[in-house]
């Protein structure tokens, strides 16, 4: 595949990752699980992605290698052309530290700072930050700056959190199962700030959930099963997250 190919698809879309044959086993001792067998997968610049799937079919697990948190152990990943698979510790952290903002199931918030401390604990190591202010006006916190997180809702906390990954100017945003903490109200809440910051940012965009409905505000959903892609779907019509339920 020439340089060209590798960069752009047939619609003249920028290519963020490249997986081929991916593969991620781990060994557990006398027993070999297999996480991740022969994923070949494309994800573009701007768009917004869902990968779908039961529990251990290996979402997180794929999830993790994208963004350098775990190594592959066969195939190739590479972000912009760099290949992630040859790359060490120290690039690994540099990669994650320059280029992506991750966003969990639990909102990992330092007790004893405000909300506005948390996010600047994120903006003082990065190249080319937002202010923690403008960070937390982006998911409609700056009524909240200096609150504690004991003070604040879950939803409020997760969107701290998101405020926290979007602060360093991310190309590429990562969120394991966001709204799995949170009731129905509150997980539209934040799934409306991930839907404005990839509509206003231009922020590359995966979510990871079991939930199918969420599926629908995707421009692609990837579906994943026994660590293997089993569908990839393009929504024709993305529904706004406003108008989910489950």
């Amino acid at each position: 595949m020439d340089e060209v190919d590798t960069r752009l698809n047939s619609n003249h879309q920028e290519i963020v990752f490249q997986a081929r044959n991916l593969s991620k086993v781990y060994d557990m001792g006398e027993i070999k699980v297999r996480a991740l067998h022969g994923i070949d997968l494309n994800l573009y610049v701007g768009e917004l992605v869902v990968l779908l799937g039961a529990s251990g079919s290996g979402k997180s697990t794929l999830l993790n290698i994208l963004g350098g948190l775990d190594t592959a152990s066969g195939g190739h990943v590479s972000y912009h052309g760099q290949d992630l698979t040859k790359a060490g510790d120290q690039e690994l952290t540099q990669f994650r530290r320059d280029h992506i903002g991750f966003v969990f199931q639990f909102y990992n918030l330092i007790p004893s700072l405000t909300a506005r401390e948390n996010v600047a604990v994120v903006t003082e190591i990065a190249k080319n930050p937002m202010r923690p202010e403008e960070a937390l006006a982006i998911v409609d916190l700056k009524h909240r700056l200096d609150h504690f997180p004991a003070q604040l809702s879950g939803g409020e906390q997760q969107r701290v959190a998101i405020a926290r990954a979007i602060a360093k100017r991310p190309a590429v945003l990562l969120c394991d199962e966001p709204t799995g903490a949170l009731d129905l109200a509150t997980g539209i809440v934040v799934l409306e700030a991930l839907e404005q910051i990839n509509r206003e940012m231009g922020t590359a965009t995966v979510l990871i959930t079991h939930n199918a409905e969420i599926a629908d505000m995707a421009d692609r959903v990837i579906h994943l099963s026994d660590g293997q892609i089993t569908d990839i779907k393009r929504n024709t019509e993305k529904k706004p997250a406003l108008d989910l339920h489950w």
